[in-house]
Order: C-alpha cells, then structure tokens, then sequence
C-alpha cells in the first residue's frame, strides 16, 4: 500500500449524538439511506404523534451516517445539504469527520467498496443476515489504510471522474433505447392509419399441437415472461414427471399468448432456438398466415396500449389474479393488417432495436464489475 500508515476509523470518525424529544403534533424531516454504496435519499417527515420512541437524532450536512441494520449491504453516506437538520432514529448513527485528516468524499469512496461491506459485516451482531446489526464501536475499530490528503485527493478525482463517465454512458445508453422504442410507435404508428382491422381468427388462427408424452424421453419445457420479455427456457423434463399435463408442441414464429398472465402481458413469439420445445396447456399458440400477417409486427401491436387494452378486455375475471384469457375472445379481436411487405419491413427494424438492446446487455456485466475493480485498486495503493 506504498506504505500508507494504518489508522482507525474511530480516530477519523467522532460519534455525533444531537439527541431530541420526540413532540407530539411535531412532523420532522427525514432521510434515508440506499444500500450498495448509493448514499442518501429523502424520505417523508416523521409524524411526532405517531412515532413510537420518545428521542430523534438531529444529522447535519457533511456528517458521516449509516444503517445498523443494511451496513452489510453498503448502507453508508454523507449526509447532503438537503438532509441538514432532518432527524433519524437512533439506527442511524452518525458521525463528524476528521476532515484535516481525511477527506469526506475519500471516506465516501471508502464504504462504497464491497470489500468493505464486507469486512465490518463480519462483527455485526444479530441471528440472520436481515437482523444483525453493525454497533459503532465495531465501525469505529476498523482499520484502515490512510495515504496523505493529496494522494486522497488525487484518488477522489480520478474515481470522481470515472463515475461520471460511467454515468454518461448509462445516460447515453438509456437515451440510445428510448429513441429506438419511440422510433419504432412512429413508424408502427404511421403504418396502421387506415390499415383494415381483421379478427385473429382470419389472419393468425390458433393451432393446437398436442404431444403424445413418452414416459422415458427427456423434453425441454418453454416459459413466456410477463412484461413482454419473451419465451425462455424452462427446463428439461421426463415424460414421467409431467405424463398428467395436457403439453403442446412449440413452433418458431407462432404468436404464444399464456392464457392465465397474458393480461400482465405473458405475450411472445416462439423463436428459432426453441424448435422442437413444448409448452403447458395454458399456452395458446397462433400461426400467423403466410403474405397475410406477420408474428413480431402482431406482437408489438399486444404492446401499445390499444393491443393490450384488447387482451385485458378477452381475459374476464373477478380479481386481477383468475384472469384467464378465452381462445374463443382472443379470436375476435380484430388487429391491425397494413401490407404483409410492411409488416415484414416493421419487423426487420425491430430486428434491429433488439440487436442494440442485446449489445449493451452483453457488455454491462463488464461495466458494472469496473468501478468496483478500480476501487479495489485504489485502495490497495495499485493507482
């Protein structure tokens, strides 16, 4: 570590108890504080009349404070301008720092390590993760390893300003999928002005493949996520142990709607990957007709609100969660049918917003292990 002298917290760090008496009739402004290291938050004030301990602790802008209960999951911060003044119980304690000695946002830079959650989670006390709890005593006698006030303020920069750019890129990439969605209702949009609106039934009728289960073959099972997330895998099964369900075979390009969650949008398009897979009883498959209609252009109209209201509408139920969707009401719905060639071409761009939301899924896990990395580093004197 270059040879950074080692120093306990409890020389940086000094508890700050501005205790005060809870006052009925009395709202006091509260905070509190996110795990992983993502610092504070507002929260609503506390009702004096209705809070049951009888003493809040009054924080001040730039005090140190943290979760007893959440400091194994990252739950540290400075306390902001906007939480001066705000009151906490007494489960957060907080803390003046030492700033001749440490820089506040180096310390910040400290907790927001993982390692370190994970060093101080091994002296809280409690039975289970979710009730132990990290006493200040044991905060204040972890070591740590203290470089001058330049290099703390050289290492602050430089982590400064790669969590900005890593912000920038989240911001970009959000922006980048925004624009493509909101690129693909225009041009949705714009091909369904006057298009002729046809029943289901007439363009993508539902065709049943039943599968005549062998008990000793081994058969992959499909699921359809909700929020219109796609078909999955599901696993793999003996005939034997699924012998007692009605099964169905799956065929790339059929329009698969899940008869008991298509209302939370359980709506998908079997893809190349599942040929020869199978699906419950409870997966109604459609086989859009050939020139006619094509399956990713039906399926993003199931997305806009004026699809969706339409599956709502076919999946009667007293409560949210027995709402079934009826094959026969399914069938009626009339959907949009502008020429196959457009629908084709809609598709294709399609195609293409999923390549890009595919490439930024692909690299996040490396983006996300990054700052985590060069954090490690830091800290270790590597930088």
């Amino acid at each position: 570590m270059h040879g950074w002298p080692l120093v306990a917290l409890g020389d940086l760090l000094t508890p700050s108890i501005d205790r005060h008496p809870v006052e009925a009739g009395k709202l006091y402004p509260n905070i509190g504080i996110y795990g992983f290291g993502r610092g504070v938050f507002e929260k609503p004030p506390i009702d004096g009349g209705s809070f049951a301990a009888d003493s809040l602790y009054r924080l001040r802008a730039g005090q140190f404070v943290y979760s007893r209960l959440k400091a194994f999951e990252g739950a540290y911060g400075l306390v902001p301008e906007f939480g001066d003044g705000a009151f906490v119980t007494n489960e957060f304690p907080a803390f003046d720092i030492a700033s001749e000695r440490v820089l506040p946002q180096f310390l910040l830079w400290y907790f927001r390590r993982p390692g370190t959650w994970e060093q101080l989670a091994k002296h809280s006390a409690g039975v289970g993760a979710r009730r132990e709890r990290l006493h200040p005593r044991s905060l204040l006698a972890e070591v740590v390893a203290l470089p001058s006030l330049p290099e703390q303020a050289r290492l602050v920069a430089g982590l400064d300003a790669l969590a900005t750019r890593l912000a920038e890129v989240g911001q970009l990439r959000r922006e980048i999928q925004n624009d493509a969605q909101a690129l693909l209702h225009s041009v949705f949009h714009r091909l369904i002005q006057g298009a002729e609106y046809r029943p289901l039934a007439e363009v993508a009728p539902i065709v049943r493949r039943p599968v005549e289960l062998d008990l000793d073959t081994t058969y992959e099972e499909i699921g359809i996520r909700s929020f219109h997330r796609g078909v999955f895998f599901k696993c793999l099964s003996l005939g034997s142990d699924i012998s007692h369900k009605s099964m169905f075979r799956m065929v790339p390009g059929d329009l698969v709607f899940s008869n008991i969650m298509a209302w939370e949008g359980a709506v998908a398009v079997v893809r190349p990957e599942d040929e020869g897979r199978i699906g419950v009883h409870r997966f109604i498959t459609c086989v859009p007709k050939a020139e006619i209609a094509d399956a990713h252009f039906l399926w993003f109209y199931f997305q806009t609100g004026e699809g969706f209201e339409k599956i709502v509408a076919a999946s009667p139920a007293t409560i949210a969660r027995n709402r079934t969707l009826s094959m026969k009401k399914l069938e009626a719905i009339h959907v949009p049918v502008p020429a196959y060639k457009e629908q084709q071409e809609f598709s294709a761009l399609q195609t293409k917003v999923a390549a890009i939301r595919r490439v930024h899924a692909d690299n996040q896990p490396e983006l996300d292990v990054l700052l985590p990395a060069v954090l490690d580093k830091a800290f270790k004197g590597e930088l």
